[in-house]
């Protein structure tokens, strides 16, 4: 997966807010699947993936239609945020317990 900026943060997190509570967790770790397939696809074939773009998280949730961003004020948008970065951070911890060749 490409590295993680703000902004594929808040593109997941829109994504999430979405979705009904329940799907999320479900939804966001196919999110990262789907990324780092596509980073490899992209680093294996030299262009971005047909379905899954380059890589990048937001690459990959704006194929689909995102609401707008919701302010800080609102806290399921919060509860989504937080989702991301538990998420980000364990699958960080996963990969560094189990390092991929090359």
């Amino acid at each position: 997966m490409r590295p993680v900026l703000h902004g594929d943060a808040v593109a997941a997190a829109r994504a999430l807010y979405a979705l009904p509570q329940a799907d999320r967790a479900g939804a966001i770790q196919a999110m990262l699947l789907r990324a780092e397939a596509a980073d490899a696809y992209r680093k294996r074939f030299g262009r971005g993936h047909p379905l899954w773009g380059n890589g990048s998280l937001m690459a990959l949730v704006q194929r689909g239609a995102l609401p707008p961003e919701p302010s800080l004020d609102e806290p399921e948008y919060c509860r989504c945020l937080a989702q991301v970065f538990a998420a980000l951070a364990a699958w960080r911890d996963w990969k560094a317990a189990f390092p991929q060749p090359g």
